[in-house]
């Protein structure tokens, strides 16, 4: 529930963080652990979302925006701190939580692209020990990447625009309504997808470069192209960079760990874990048969 010290925080002193901060161009995800204690904060041009992530409650006193909140938080209540907020947090036990921060700029861009609404008047309100199963399952799977030796951008890009989506629909100032696609795309703009993915498969392909090829907001993108392939982006991509390494396994006789990087992974573990979870074996198995 608790941001931590940044460049423009006026905090009392808070313990180290648990794991290291994983960031992106517009969010900024960290796991922190904390004994009793209390501190204040404030982030100018980012929102912050803090998911708990505690086996057992803890009593919390915060106060912002002129409102003070005392209670328990469990494992998936979550408070929202808008942007340039001050905010102070007590807790009385050990504390265990997700921070995620969203830039405010990010926001405001999927406000427009998303919902054609003028991005000016939707601000997120403060809140205080709430819940959303859809924004949990989100931030959980933040967490997941956060504990990966590597993360895929194209996955993160369609986490913070699903989640910034979330929170513009239900926890603005005025609640946008999605407007509804269905059909997916149309065949030639499929086409012209699929061969810039192809083109690139060892680049760090970002959502917004496929959206944009399509003059389309990210997030309407990735729900029209699930409907047209039968999977999101990011698993498409992962199957397509698995393909490539088979036929390099098999046709060549290059090193591992040259094939991992010309497919688009970080290093030989990396592509041997995604091989083996869409294959059931690893390269190496899979050259030898």
């Amino acid at each position: 529930m608790k941001p931590t010290a940044p460049q423009q925080a006026r905090p009392h002193a808070f313990p180290t963080r648990s794991n290291p901060t994983r960031e992106w161009d517009y969010i900024r995800v960290t796991q922190f652990q904390h004994p009793a204690g209390e501190g204040t904060c404030r982030y100018d041009d980012e929102h912050t979302l803090s998911l708990s992530l505690v086996s057992r409650p803890v009593q919390m006193l915060q106060r912002q925006a002129g409102k003070t909140y005392s209670g328990l938080y469990g494992k998936g209540d979550f408070s929202i701190t808008p942007a340039n907020t001050p905010l102070f947090v007590r807790w009385e036990s050990d504390d265990n939580y997700l921070q995620i921060r969203l830039n405010a700029q990010f926001l405001q861009s999927v406000a427009r692209e998303t919902f054609d609404r003028d991005s000016d008047r939707l601000e997120l309100i403060p809140a205080f020990r709430t819940r959303n199963p859809q924004i949990e399952v989100v931030g959980m799977m933040l967490l997941g990447e956060l504990q990966q030796d590597t993360a895929n951008r194209l996955y993160v890009d369609s986490l913070a625009n699903v989640l910034a989506v979330h929170l513009l629909r239900q926890h603005a100032t005025t609640q946008p309504q999605l407007p509804v696609y269905e059909g997916g795309l149309p065949q030639h703009q499929l086409r012209q997808v699929l061969e810039y993915i192809d083109t690139d498969l060892a680049a760090d392909i970002k959502l917004s470069d496929l959206a944009s090829l399509l003059d389309m907001s990210p997030f309407h993108f990735s729900r029209l192209f699930k409907q047209s392939v039968g999977m999101s982006p990011y698993q498409y991509l992962i199957h397509q960079r698995i393909d490539r390494a088979k036929q390099l396994l098999t046709q060549t006789d290059r090193l591992i760990t040259d094939i991992a990087l010309q497919c688009g992974f970080n290093s030989h573990s990396h592509l041997s874990k995604q091989f083996r979870q869409l294959t059931g074996t690893t390269p190496k198995a899979y050259r030898s048969q």
